[in-house]
């Protein structure tokens, strides 16, 4: 019998089973979704809503693209997975695929976004002791504040969120923390010793959308090449034409020494990440030296192709930074009519509104139910901020018709 099939359970039903078998290292929204098909989502109770969070920024071409989920179920019958151990018939036109469409000598095939954060440190560090010379274990990697790259154990020994590290500790030593979008920390760290890399997310996304000042990427991608210093660019969240172009880093003209993508890359059908540099760098990992049983498979591979296709073929990037500045301009006039919200920031589709109240206020949290009970689903980040990032394939139409649950909501809220 299919457990699934069992019984039709309610939204009520299924969150207490979540909280009865599953760790609570999660606090979703009270809503249980069912079926998903462009920017729409459905509860079990058939109430449809708009998606305005995207699963993180993973399902940016929309809810099961038929081009996405058939290349899935293509490959799904044919062959799933063999590990690295053999070759197959996929992985060399993605690998071609995909290095041809953001210009870099190679890729290496990971799963998950943190994962691929992991594997630009290794890179990065093994880069450091083999072709710059620092000394084997010396090497340190410059960070920001405030930071979002993952949940492991390396990675949130660089965080600054007290929910990501506190407990979990001892930490990795090996980096300096710097202020985002200060060019003048950034250089102090830099003329340090045996600095091998400078790791940033073109925009902070977990932070709450902050969008550095124009010149900060560019600027720093300089005086990292001075130095010999790495620039990595984690463009998991903002990559795959999020902000209005094919990556963040496009609109300063700055091509990193080492890109994080994932997400996207898969068009939230499957678990799909990639690291991609040139030869000078990728070279330095040998056989046996970094790997992953799922990385590359043929189901990734295959899916990844598709996704990245439907990005080009319906000008995603074109229509994310149109509709992004229509957006932000309609939120500009709700914030002109009253003084719940202080502020929209972002590029693209990647907005967040900024919640005039404190940051441990419920506030936030409630107005994200309050939307969903209108009809449209996003989620609060560092307590008074709310972010919005629908799927990529949203109308002009749907775009205002959100625009509409959002102005009605925020004038009817109630603290």
């Amino acid at each position: 019998m299919d457990t699934l099939q069992e019984k039709k359970l309610s939204s009520q039903e299924l969150i207490e089973l979540e909280n009865k078998y599953g760790a609570h290292n999660y606090h979703p929204l009270p809503v249980v979704l069912s079926k998903g098909e462009g920017v729409y989502v459905w509860d079990v109770e058939g109430k449809r809503y708009y998606d305005f969070l995207s699963a993180y920024s993973a399902v940016n071409q929309g809810h099961c693209h038929p081009k996405i989920v058939n290349a899935l179920k293509f490959q799904a019958e044919r062959l799933t997975l063999t590990s690295r151990a053999f070759y197959n018939d996929v992985l060399g036109i993605y690998e071609k695929y995909v290095t041809e469409y953001f210009g870099f000598d190679k890729v290496l095939p990971m799963n998950t976004g943190a994962e691929a954060v992991e594997t630009a440190i290794k890179l990065c560090r093994k880069w450091a002791y083999e072709k710059k010379g620092i000394p084997e274990n010396e090497a340190k990697i410059i960070v920001c504040e405030n930071n979002f790259h993952g949940r492991t154990t390396t990675v949130i020994s660089f965080s600054n969120d007290p929910d990501a590290r506190k407990n979990f500790g001892p930490y990795t030593p090996g980096f300096i923390k710097v202020e985002y979008d200060n060019l003048s920390a950034l250089e102090a760290a830099l003329d340090m010793e045996n600095v091998a890399g400078f790791l940033v997310e073109p925009i902070q996304g977990e932070a709450g959308v902050y969008v550095p000042t124009d010149g900060y990427l560019f600027d720093a991608w300089q005086m990292c090449k001075e130095r010999g210093v790495l620039f990595i660019a984690d463009e998991v969240q903002t990559g795959i034409a999020r902000t209005g172009e094919l990556l963040a880093c496009d609109y300063e003209n700055v091509k990193p020494d080492i890109l994080i993508l994932g997400k996207a890359l898969s068009g939230g059908a499957y678990p799909v990440s990639a690291v991609l540099a040139n030869d000078d760098i990728m070279e330095v990992i040998k056989p046996g030296q970094h790997g992953s049983t799922f990385g590359g498979n043929p189901v990734a591979a295959r899916v990844a192709i598709a996704a990245l296709e439907v990005v080009k073929e319906e000008k995603l990037a074109e229509n994310a930074k149109r509709l992004g500045e229509l957006f932000r301009e309609e939120m500009n006039k709700i914030i002109e009519q009253t003084d719940l919200i202080k502020q929209v920031r972002g590029k693209g589709l990647l907005n967040a509104i900024l919640i005039n109240d404190t940051p441990d206020s419920s506030t936030a949290w409630d107005l994200c139910v309050a939307l969903k009970d209108n009809g449209l689903l996003a989620k609060p980040t560092h307590g008074n901020i709310i972010r919005f990032a629908p799927p990529l394939v949203i109308t002009e139409e749907q775009l205002m018709d959100c625009v509409s649950i959002i102005r009605k909501t925020i004038m009817e809220f109630k603290k």
